[in-house]
């Protein structure tokens, strides 16, 4: 997946990754509000899942502490970064900022 992330990570569109877990009860209820951010900002970003637990690597170069943890990147740069449970207003305002 090392690869592949980096090439996802460096594009000119903004991509927000929500590092997740399966196991955590935040996590799911984080992804009715990506698919709605996902709905309204159409191809404005990517937005992508990464389950830590399979992609312990990826989560341990970007020090994922705590799921579910929301990272923006754009141009390969953190734009914006949050951890705990995020609202649909605030993950369209840091996608629109970037």
């Amino acid at each position: 997946m090392k690869g592949n992330f980096n090439t996802i990570i460096n594009g000119e569109k903004p991509v927000l990754i929500d590092f997740f877990a399966t196991w955590c009860g935040p996590c799911k209820m984080q992804t009715p509000i990506l698919e709605d951010v996902a709905n309204e900002i159409n191809d404005e970003a990517r937005i992508i899942k990464i389950d830590i637990d399979k992609n312990q690597k990826i989560a341990q170069q970007y020090n994922i502490k705590g799921v579910p943890t929301i990272i923006l990147f754009k141009d390969g740069k953190i734009e914006w970064r949050a951890s705990g449970l995020q609202t649909k207003h605030k993950l369209i305002e840091a996608i629109r900022n970037s």
